[in-house]
């Protein structure tokens, strides 16, 4: 019984043969080829029509503190570093963020304003970036160097430290920063390619139906004795009538001219 489970459980199995799929999708590569094309056609045209574009500005900050005047000394950059990601929270906090929306009058709560901006420390130094995003290249431009400055001269107070140094002032972003348009429409191309494929291979292993001697090996562990050619049954009738009706014809003239 257990033998006989085993061998009705292998036959359930369905066999998936990575060579057929290889073929399967050689024998497509037309498909395959023109939804690549259609995917990334319509993915660059959402990117390109549909997708409001954002800039990005950046201002930097370096951190390096003086605790004596103007002579810097080695804990003086030591407590810059330490600072860097102290500075990194304190910009975003709410007074002053909203200082930045007073200042410029902007038609934004805290929290939006806040999505819209980036801060990093630059490598293993003590400069922080300071990036503000915005559908307005010259607002991006407007907002971060605002906020830059209201932060060197508020957080200071604060953390009863010296100010930081503006080491440069953001400049109006020329280029987009989002969204990008290669990455989407080579990603949308490859999502659709994908798609088909994974479409074609899920029809070829959801037929079941038996279409070549290597199908019923497959499917009942035999080999058939015989095999039909594959052609055209009206192609061959035809060529096998033809001289069958030409001996005909002259078999008729014969026997007319003998009657005469």
């Amino acid at each position: 019984m257990n033998q006989e489970n085993q061998l009705i459980e292998q036959n359930d199995e369905t066999e998936i043969d990575l060579l057929e799929i290889y073929y399967l999708l050689k024998a497509k590569l037309k498909w395959l080829i023109l939804a690549f094309a259609i995917g990334g056609l319509i993915a660059g045209s959402i990117t390109y029509y549909l997708i409001t574009p954002k800039y990005t500005a950046t201002a930097k900050i370096y951190m390096v503190p003086s605790s004596k005047g103007s002579v810097l000394d080695l804990s003086d950059f030591n407590m810059g570093t330490s600072l860097s990601q102290d500075y990194s929270e304190l910009i975003k906090i709410r007074p002053v963020i909203n200082e930045v929306i007073d200042k410029l009058d902007l038609d934004m709560e805290y929290e939006d304003l806040l999505k819209q901006i980036t801060i990093e420390t630059i490598g293993d130094t003590r400069i922080l970036a300071v990036s503000v995003e915005d559908t307005d290249p010259k607002m991006a431009e407007r907002i971060v160097n605002q906020l830059a400055e209201t932060a060197v001269t508020y957080i200071p107070k604060v953390m009863d430290t010296s100010a930081p140094n503006i080491a440069e002032h953001a400049v109006v972003p020329k280029k987009m920063s989002s969204p990008n348009l290669a990455k989407n429409t080579i990603i949308g191309a490859i999502l659709a390619m994908i798609l088909v494929a994974a479409g074609l291979i899920v029809r070829m292993l959801m037929d079941d139906s038996v279409k070549t001697a290597e199908d019923v090996e497959k499917e009942f562990g035999i080999m058939p004795f015989t095999v039909i050619p594959e052609g055209d049954i009206a192609e061959i009738s035809d060529a096998v009538e033809k001289p069958d009706k030409k001996k005909r014809k002259q078999m008729r003239r014969n026997q007319k001219r003998k009657e005469k």
